[in-house]
Parts: C-alpha cells; sequence; structure tokens
C-alpha cells in the first residue's frame, strides 16, 4: 500500500464521525487528498465551504481510493461492502458494531484489504454541523482484523487512527461487540428507558420537568442520541444486548432487594462498593 501521506481518502457519509475525520485528515495534511461522498447535497456544500474536504466525489469514484471509509450507520456499511465492486487499496469502517459488518467485509472483491473500526468517541448530536477535528483526540480507536487483512493493511489502519489523536486497540469482532455492548450499548438501553419513564409520568404530572436537574440530565443524555443510528447498533448486536439487559435486570433486581430488606448497614456496604467501583474506573479514565 501506498505511504499514507501519499494516499487518497474517500469518507462515505459526511455525519460527525465522518466529517470530523476528513476535517481532522485535511486539515493536518496526512493524506494527499480527502474526498467525501455523501447522500444531501446541502452537506456537500457545507463539506466544501468549511475546508473539510478537497471535493465531494461519487460512489463508483471513490472506490478507486487508497483508503475508502465507510462512516454511515452499520447496516447501511454492510449494503455497501456488498456493493463494492471496484478496487479500493483498503477498506475501513467506523461502525458500533463489528462482527455483521467484518462478516461482509469477508466476501470483499479479491485483492481488496479489510480493516473493521470504532472509535470509541462521539456525541450525542449529529451530523456535520457537529463536527469537531479534535473529535478522536485521546480516544480509543478498536480497529478489528478480518481474514483480509495482511500487516501492510492492519499498519496503514493503525497509522491512520495514530494521526487523529488516537490508540489503536486490536480486538477481535465477537470481543469487542461483547465489551461494547456493556458500556455503549447498554447505557443507551438504560438511558431511553429511563426517558421513557419520565416522559410517561409528566403526563400525570408536569411538575417532573421542574425538578429535573443535572442528575437526570446527566443519566438521560444519551438518550439523545440519533434515533436512526442507535436502531442499526441494537439490531447488529442484538443478541449481546438482550443477553445484558436480562443479566442487566438481575443487578436491578438485587438492588431492589437489598432496598426492600431495610438492613441499613448491607444496602450502605453495597452502594459503597459500587462508588468504590466507580471512584476507580473514574481515577484510571480521568474522569471527573
Amino acid at each position: 500500500m501506498k505511504p499514507l501521506k501519499e494516499s487518497s481518502v474517500a469518507i462515505v457519509g459526511l455525519g460527525l464521525m465522518g466529517a470530523s475525520m476528513a476535517w481532522k485528515l485535511k486539515r493536518d495534511a496526512t493524506a494527499s487528498q480527502i474526498w467525501g461522498v455523501v447522500h444531501r447535497q446541502e452537506t456537500g456544500e457545507k463539506a466544501l465551504k468549511r475546508g473539510i474536504v478537497d471535493r465531494i466525489s461519487t460512489w463508483e469514484e471513490a472506490q478507486s481510493a487508497d483508503i475508502l471509509i465507510l462512516a454511515t450507520p452499520a447496516r447501511t456499511i454492510v449494503k455497501q461492502i456488498e456493493e463494492i465492486s471496484g478496487k479500493p487499496g483498503l477498506v475501513m469502517d467506523l461502525g458500533s458494531t463489528k462482527g455483521t459488518i467484518v462478516q461482509a467485509m469477508e466476501m470483499l472483491p479479491e485483492g481488496v484489504q479489510a480493516v473493521g473500526g470504532h472509535p470509541m468517541c462521539g456525541k450525542e448530536t449529529s451530523g456535520i454541523d457537529a463536527a469537531d477535528p479534535e473529535l478522536y483526540q485521546g480516544c480509543t480507536f478498536v480497529l478489528v482484523p478480518t481474514s483480509r487483512t495482511n500487516e501492510d493493511a492492519m499498519e496503514t489502519a493503525r497509522k491512520l487512527a495514530l494521526s487523529l489523536g488516537s490508540r489503536p486497540l486490536v480486538l477481535d469482532a465477537d470481543r469487542h461487540d461483547r465489551l461494547v455492548a456493556v458500556i455503549s450499548h447498554l447505557p443507551y438501553a438504560v438511558s431511553a428507558a429511563l426517558m421513557w419513564l419520565a416522559s410517561d409520568l409528566s403526563e400525570e404530572d408536569e411538575a417532573v420537568l421542574e425538578v429535573a436537574s443535572s442528575g437526570f440530565r446527566d443519566t438521560s443524555r444519551l438518550a439523545a442520541s440519533d434515533a436512526r443510528m442507535m436502531k442499526d447498533i441494537l439490531l447488529t448486536n442484538r443478541e449481546k444486548v438482550l443477553d445484558l439487559l436480562e443479566t442487566y435486570q438481575e443487578y436491578i433486581s438485587r438492588l431492589a432487594k437489598a432496598l426492600e430488606s431495610g438492613d441499613e448497614k448491607s444496602l450502605l456496604e453495597l452502594l459503597r462498593s459500587i462508588r468504590e467501583s466507580r471512584m476507580a474506573w473514574g481515577k484510571k479514565k480521568g474522569w471527573r
């Protein structure tokens, strides 16, 4: 493969993730050319006006790029992989689930290299207007090898992640999907259910909105995530999310039983143990 500095990079989908990546790569002159492929003309015009990409290309032209990056919803990524008939040097994706996507990558045309990717960053807001060239700074960028991944392809993917300010981490698809179900997909489901409950309660007593403060704001934040994107994430990682929802219900039940017992000492010990775990994680991750 060409050195990254001499490579053309085509990014399909200039929403939050795709536009943020394109902007960073173009601003830092990481590659020779940054192309964007968009569904809406308005998005392409914004990308050009803001200097996010060098030019807007067609889907067919993008397949001739040295690096083709699919930054669309997970199920759309699978369809796009199935439609690739050209000869990009390397195909990567930014999907939040990997099993289904990597499986599709195994069927790419002969000679096309592929690496699954998932940068562990984002916002609850979406679209090109939310793009930020520093979005990837400091985040973990998971790289998932496939049967179509040689050493050269993985090294290119690693250098791309590093150029964004990310920390590359290699995981297999099944392990990735199990881990992100715990720390990303389940939190969204919990946040969505909480918002659903509060919204229904507000129909009975509108004062719930008046008393809602920072705790509810922070806990319900993920419920504001893009619904189409989250639908695809949940459906493409359905089995693992369902398993974890069942396990989570068991933990909620155990907490409810501790509260029901009225045993203050046991309840305090449980809450302190949970708090200590969160504090330890926060210290390691630099969270507040």
